[in-house]
């Protein structure tokens, strides 16, 4: 992630943006939660590049979406 987010801010980003921003998407056995990571403050990093991003609470909800498919096609096997 490191990478790409350090591509982005060398190659893509205009003067007048704010530094790029890595989305963390995480599960566990009771919640879904959406993150978003600055590369200067952070030392956890995942890569996926979007130019427009959902609300966190359509993040969320696919998300939670995802990992209840995710379950049912583990149940079937």
């Amino acid at each position: 992630m490191e990478l790409y987010l350090a591509w982005l801010a060398k190659y893509e980003q205009e003067a007048d943006e704010n530094p790029p921003l890595g989305m963390i998407l995480c599960t566990g056995k009771k919640q879904e939660q959406v993150e978003l990571l600055d590369l200067k403050n952070s030392d956890i990093h995942i890569a996926e590049y979007m130019t427009v991003l959902p609300s966190k609470a359509v993040l969320e909800q696919r998300l939670h979406l995802a990992v209840e498919r995710a379950k049912e096609r583990f149940l079937l096997k």
